[in-house]
């Protein structure tokens, strides 16, 4: 059985939000993660882009719809993949 990685988010009204990483997503040399609620549907999931900051990593919600489309069709493609 696979360990569930939850990571904590603080939502625009300042409650805490736990999301579970549902994959990682390499688009060329760029990482993203897929992160959905812990209750609730992986329909509701979000596509966060992993960048380097000042203080470390930092997880950016990607906004730009091209970008997302991008992250989305890949995540389609592993999971059509793994399923062979």
């Amino acid at each position: 059985m696979e360990d569930k990685i939850t990571m904590k988010f603080k939502d625009v009204d300042g409650n805490v939000v736990e999301l579970e990483a549902v994959a990682k997503i390499y688009l060329e040399e760029q990482e993203y993660v897929i992160l959905a609620p812990l209750e609730g549907d992986e329909e509701d999931a979000y596509v966060f882009r992993v960048d380097e900051g000042d203080n470390g990593v930092e997880y950016n919600m990607v906004e730009d719809d091209e970008e997302f489309k991008a992250v989305n069709k890949e995540y389609k493609n592993l999971l059509y993949n793994n399923d062979k």
